[in-house]
């Protein structure tokens, strides 16, 4: 046997609600997912102004950060570089765009996080937002 540390409904909790009231303060529209390390939903909301794709986009990038250990930018930074599909992966909620980022705890994946509704570069900046907050 071994012992495993995991994302806890707590933290999920208070990833998603500090990445929520920011886009609340900026008067924007997106989703936020939190999952766990398999890529399952712990977590997730959704402004009034969200762009319907978003939600399963937010779901999608967080699902791809937690099963590939990295961000979801950097796969698919790799899969245009390599000529690698997406599709190759054997299934279809793996996606490309930044905004998906894996939660690190003791040098572990425990989850992560997925944001998307803005510019990709906002995304990013939100999801980071949020894992700044389990430091604090």
């Amino acid at each position: 046997m071994r012992s495993k540390t995991v994302l806890s409904g707590a933290a999920a909790q208070k990833i998603l609600q500090t990445i929520y009231q920011e886009i609340e303060r900026q008067q924007k529209g997106a989703a936020v997912a939190v999952v766990d390390d398999h890529g399952e939903l712990l977590a997730f909301a959704r402004t009034d102004s969200c762009p319907l794709p978003s939600i399963n986009i937010a779901i999608n990038k967080a699902f791809t950060a937690a099963r590939e250990r990295r961000t979801s930018r950097a796969v698919g930074q790799a899969a245009r570089s390599e000529g690698f599909p997406l599709t190759n992966f054997g299934d279809l909620r793996y996606v490309g765009w930044g905004g998906g980022m894996p939660v690190v705890v003791y040098g572990q994946v425990v989850g992560a996080v997925g944001v998307s509704g803005l510019p990709e570069e906002e995304d990013m900046l939100l999801a980071q937002l949020g894992l700044d907050a389990l430091k604090t």
